[in-house]
């Protein structure tokens, strides 16, 4: 074998030049830029301020109390993810009054009554993540996960193609969910800043 013909040697910089396949899948999300670069929504801006101004239905509350609320996440993971929110803009769970983490142990027990009777599922995912490093979506107002889960809930799609197939829109979840919820047994439904 003459030097002509021998293989080219393959340089390390080969293997990471744009174009070589991996097995991520790209998702080009430009609008984020506006979030990355000015960080956080303020009180105003906020999700779970807004939404107590709003309908039920259009905002996808479940349920009210004095002190915090019950909404579907608008991603969930699975069907009848809930969150409970504070009224107040908080964004860590030592910052919440004796009243509002009272409130948010005692609406996560009645969720989980209800989701479990209208559902029939089999465990539960509860969980606060405290702060964006910790894995929080919006880490400026404090909010608890509810996850409703199913021995038969892993199937391929999650692992071989990243989709989560969900099988309830989420505005029949709310309204199932918000129809079973429990009647308080006063009138009063406002709460307190």
């Amino acid at each position: 074998m003459t030097h002509e013909q021998e293989p080219k040697a393959e340089t390390p910089q080969d293997f990471h030049l744009a174009g070589v396949p991996d097995e991520f899948q790209r998702l080009w999300t430009p609008h984020r830029m506006v979030y990355i670069q000015q960080g956080e929504p303020e009180t105003e801006d906020c999700p779970f301020c807004r939404a107590p101004s709003m309908a039920d239905e259009d905002s996808l509350i479940v349920a009210r109390g004095r002190h915090a609320f019950v909404i579907c996440n608008l991603f969930p993971y699975n069907s009848g993810h809930l969150l409970v929110c504070p009224y107040r803009h908080i964004s860590t769970y030592d910052l919440a009054t004796p009243e509002e983490v009272a409130e948010i142990g005692e609406l996560t027990q009645i969720a989980m009554r209800v989701v479990r009777s209208v559902s029939g599922n089999h465990g539960f995912n509860l969980g606060m993540n405290q702060g964006a490093v910790a894995g929080a979506g919006i880490s400026a107002h404090l909010h608890q996960h509810i996850v409703p889960r199913w021995a038969q809930d892993a199937n391929f799609l999650p692992i071989i193609a990243k989709t989560k197939a969900l099988p309830q829109l989420l505005g029949e979840v709310r309204e199932t969910l918000a129809e079973a919820w429990p009647k308080p047994e006063h009138t009063e439904n406002e709460h307190h800043d």
